[in-house]
């Protein structure tokens, strides 16, 4: 099962050249971009770990994916997304985030059903990685 989060989940993953245009784009209309990482994809997961700290005043790619790549050897089993913030208005919003890179193999998510009062069913996903441990997900 592939997550599909963010900007071209749907899509192949991204070249290296890919991202760096990607990133590119993101830098020329003046968004500041953050790299993050995380061994549990599941949707509701907003809170991702932070690699660096958001990187303002850049003019060039170069020093994003010299950041990723970074982030790769250390992390280079788990998921990390890339984010682009404005904050042309005043607060921070993000406007792009896609996914550059995943585990070997993505284990997917189990639906769970619950019945509850007046026979109410509910459906819960939970991610397979999340029955081992963190830092033991993709080992």
């Amino acid at each position: 099962m592939r997550v599909t989060q963010g900007a071209f989940s749907f899509l192949p993953d991204l070249t290296d050249a890919q991202i760096t245009k990607q990133v590119q784009y993101c830098l020329d209309q003046g968004w500041a971009l953050g790299i993050e990482y995380t061994d549990d994809p599941h949707p509701r997961n907003t809170y991702w770990e932070m690699w660096t700290n958001p990187m303002f005043d850049l003019k060039d790619a170069a020093g994003v994916l010299q950041e990723l790549n970074d982030c790769r050897k250390v992390h280079g089993g788990l998921y990390i997304r890339i984010n682009a913030f404005d904050s042309s208005h005043g607060w921070e919003t993000v406007r792009l985030s896609f996914i550059v890179n995943r585990p070997a193999t993505e284990p997917g998510f189990r639906l769970q059903r619950s019945e509850g009062k007046n026979r109410n069913i509910t459906y819960t996903t939970t991610p397979y990685s999340s029955d081992k441990p963190e830092g033991e997900r993709y080992a």
